[in-house]
């Protein structure tokens, strides 16, 4: 039986915190893979388009996921993180995986969870989330089935690593028969985030693009 962390995300686009935590939750941890695990679409982050002919939702695949996929396993590939050899000998992967490429959508983690318990029963599969997700954990979809049978590793999202936030979290624990839910308090903080990143390109490309006009109009 491997111990299997499930780290998800959309990865748009994977840097170098991503790939640091993954490297440190490994290293710190009974976990013998993490598998990144790249979203088509979070149930958070996704927009309705369209209405099917039985009333539901119609949800569409990011443009970029073949790319997100692609740019993720060419981080780990570069970090030199597939395999990690630790002082006793012991190897440890990390696997970058388009697993949710053919679920329904939107990506609810206890679907993505439940389906990978089925197609792989001989492994133990535990969760990676931040701290920013866990104080929201309550309003995730079958939040109660995650705790009762899956582990739930927390990391640190903020500069206060030990904040009222981290802990606050505890309440969740009632819930009869839950797993263990790990802090990771000793993980790094990366201050950085997909977000930040993209709002950067943007202003980036959209500077680019009004020299690029200017230039146009001089030259007319």
């Amino acid at each position: 039986m491997a111990r299997i962390g499930i780290y998800g995300g959309s990865f748009n686009p994977v840097h170098f915190g991503h790939i640091g935590l993954v490297k440190w939750v490994l290293e710190h941890s009974d976990l013998d893979e993490i598998w990144m695990l790249v979203s088509p679409k979070s149930p958070h982050k996704t927009e309705k388009l369209d209405r099917c002919a039985d009333g539901s939702w119609k949800f569409d695949l990011d443009t970029n996921y073949d790319e997100r996929v692609a740019a993720a396993k060419e981080a780990v590939k570069d970090a030199g993180i597939e395999k990690i050899v630790l002082p006793d000998g012991s190897q440890k992967q990390v696997v970058v995986s388009d697993f949710e490429r053919n679920l329904p959508l939107p990506s609810y983690t206890a679907n993505t969870l439940r389906e990978l318990k089925r197609k792989y029963p001989e492994n133990e599969f535990s969760l990676i989330i931040g701290e920013d997700n866990w104080d929201v954990f309550n309003k995730w979809r079958e939040w109660e089935y995650i705790l009762k049978n899956y582990r739930v590793f927390v990391y640190p999202r903020k500069l206060e690593v030990e904040s009222r936030k981290l802990e606050v979290g505890s309440w969740k624990l009632e819930v009869e028969g839950a797993k263990n839910v790990v802090f990771l308090k000793g993980a790094p903080y990366f201050d950085i985030s997909s977000t930040e990143i993209r709002k950067k390109m943007q202003k980036d490309l959209h500077r680019k693009s009004s020299i690029s006009d200017a230039a146009d109009c001089r030259q007319s």
